[in-house]
């Protein structure tokens, strides 16, 4: 049985600093008159004695929840929905955020599903719009498979499970295949820079600071399990003795992504790809065939679709939240807030 726990207003550690005090400044990027929502950051005790972590988005009982990619947290999401302007659940997956790490490794969305499920049961009261982006996608789609009551509507965002793990997201393994820990949070954004990663300076920062932890000792270390493993592949690969939990996390979370969860899903499904992201016009073509109802959409965008392009995504999941049936739907002045 999960158990709800008190909101985590403790100090993390070395850190200090107001997690929710970039949110003034990403609603005055996309332009938003009205003051950002209450968040408050809300915890689930789980079976197994593991904490699974998630932000909420204003007092009402969320319509939307948010999943995240992998090495990436709840944050990721912010300005999406500030842009919304709709109650949401945005959660720290498994080894992510302030979640705990599984010390069995286990990061397939088959797995992370049922901590979402445990989450959606939790803290909403009605289906959602489920949306998903890349780990986050394939997670979503577990999801709805297994507990089609949750779900009203799923959104893919830039993933599909036939996706190339040589191809795009290979990035996202030579990113995080380096040290484990720094020395300052600046020297992690010149990386993410150098990798042409987050943006502006001031972008990349806040991804940084949200993304990462502050040690006693000092040093400072990416807060989500997958760049631990993905340090610790680079490390096998130069070396003959084997690792012990070194295998490709990437590669491993693909590999048990099938076609299957997608086929047993009979809400309605959106796939949202960037031009320029992960998912090919042909991995595109086979997600159409495969899942002929689906409604696939091409936005001008890198991977990171969320963060590239917030207020277009905003606008397409508003339309999405505007045809949730009568039990998830959100009235109409919420779907019309800017």
């Amino acid at each position: 049985m999960s158990t709800a726990l008190p909101d985590d207003t403790a100090e993390r550690g070395a850190d200090s600093f107001d997690e929710f005090s970039f949110l003034p400044v990403q609603a005055a990027e996309i332009g938003r008159v009205e003051p950002p929502p209450r968040v408050r950051r809300v915890r689930l005790g789980l079976p197994d004695g593991r904490t699974l972590s998630a932000l909420r988005y204003g007092d009402s009982p969320p319509v939307a929840t948010f999943l995240h990619g992998a090495g990436l947290n709840a944050h990721t999401w912010d300005t999406t929905v500030l842009a919304l302007g709709l109650p949401a659940l945005a959660i720290d997956l498994a080894g992510h955020g302030d979640s705990s790490w599984r010390d069995d490794l286990d990061y397939s969305p088959a797995t992370l599903a049922q901590d979402v499920v445990a989450a959606v049961d939790a803290w909403t009261d009605r289906p959602q719009l489920l949306v998903g982006h890349s780990l986050g996608g394939l997670t979503a789609a577990a999801v709805t498979a297994a507990r089609a009551d949750l779900v009203d509507r799923l959104v893919i965002v830039d993933i599909t499970p036939g996706v190339n793990p040589d191809a795009g997201p290979r990035q996202v393994r030579e990113f995080f295949a380096g040290p484990t820990d720094w020395a300052s949070r600046d020297e992690l954004v010149d990386r993410a820079l150098a990798f042409g990663l987050g943006g502006s300076r001031d972008a990349a920062a806040r991804g940084v600071y949200l993304n990462s932890r502050v040690r006693a000792d000092g040093r400072v270390e990416w807060k989500h399990h997958f760049a631990h493993l993905a340090a610790a592949a680079a490390a096998a690969s130069a070396s003959s003795v084997p690792t012990p939990g070194a295998g490709d996390p990437v590669r491993n979370v693909l590999s048990h992504s099938g076609w299957d969860d997608l086929a047993a899903v009979h809400s309605p499904v959106l796939l949202i790809r960037g031009a320029e992201g992960y998912v090919t016009e042909a991995d595109a073509e086979e997600f159409g065939d495969r899942h002929p109802t689906a409604a696939i959409v091409v936005v001008d965008s890198h991977h990171n679709v969320h963060e590239e392009i917030p207020v277009r995504l905003a606008e397409l999941l508003r339309d999405e939240a505007a045809l949730l049936s009568s039990s998830g739907a959100p009235t109409p002045e919420e779907v019309a807030r800017p």
